[in-house]
């Protein structure tokens, strides 16, 4: 007899602590769904991303983000790189293009060609768009693992307003310095002229900055950003709260 009250007791037991197991589980993903749609939703309706705060931001980029006109209707029509006049410029006189211009600001530990030239035989570069620390080496082979970049792309800067522009402007846009960075070759193949709507940089740490620098590029220049462009950037804006627009 009592030693089937002990089983009768054992088996409650177990069952009583089967059902709070159980409760727990439901509680957790309760909890684990809820989080999920405070997450994702926010990232697929813009409406919901509006009220949830998501496209709130505040310091200088993103008050000069709110001054810029908004066109959702670019067109790429008529565009050629070429209308830019890459690397066609020498502004400083030094007798090298903003290619070699840009390898020296950016790399470290510059070698250049010869005493007294501005041509970079090597360097060090920590590239901001991956990362990784790239040792660049010039040479038919090897020059193209670092590339300059403009940060804000040469065909979104036409159908952003540059379409209308003389040339003289042009070649100013596609030769500054503020516009221009040295990065992983690879990295610029990838973005090609994508705006931060579709393209942001692997190194999440700097992507504010590279938002910020977007904004200031367009700024500069007065040209426009697309709804879901000014969204994107916004979204990140939000995750570094008082990001200032980079100085020249």
């Amino acid at each position: 007899m009592t030693r089937r009250r002990s089983q009768h007791f054992g088996r409650k037991y177990i069952n009583g602590a089967g059902l709070f197991e159980r409760m727990l589980i439901l509680l957790v993903i309760l909890i684990v769904i809820g989080v999920t749609i405070g997450l994702v939703l926010p990232r697929v309706s813009p409406k919901l991303a509006e009220m949830t705060g998501r496209y709130r931001a505040t310091g200088t980029a993103a008050q000069t983000l709110d001054s810029l006109a908004v066109d959702d209707h670019p067109s790429s029509r008529g565009y050629d790189r070429e209308k830019f006049g890459y690397r066609q410029t020498d502004v400083d006189g030094n007798g090298c293009d903003v290619r070699d211009d840009v390898l020296g600001r950016d790399l470290d530990d510059v070698r250049y060609t010869q005493r007294g030239s501005c041509k970079v035989q090597s360097g060090v570069l920590e590239d901001p768009y991956t990362g990784d620390e790239i040792h660049f080496q010039r040479g038919r082979d090897t020059s193209a693992a670092v590339q300059i970049d403009h940060v804000v792309a040469l065909q979104n800067a036409w159908q952003s307003g540059a379409s209308a522009w003389s040339a003289k402007k042009r070649y100013e846009f596609g030769n500054d310095m503020y516009n221009l960075i040295a990065v992983d070759g690879a990295a610029n193949q990838e973005k090609s002229s994508a705006s931060a709507a579709y393209w942001l940089p692997e190194n999440s740490g700097y992507r504010c900055e590279y938002v910020a620098r977007q904004i200031g590029v367009k700024d500069k220049y007065g040209l426009t950003v697309t709804t879901q462009e000014k969204r994107a950037m916004l979204g990140v804006l939000h995750s570094c709260p008082g990001q200032a627009v980079p100085e020249e």
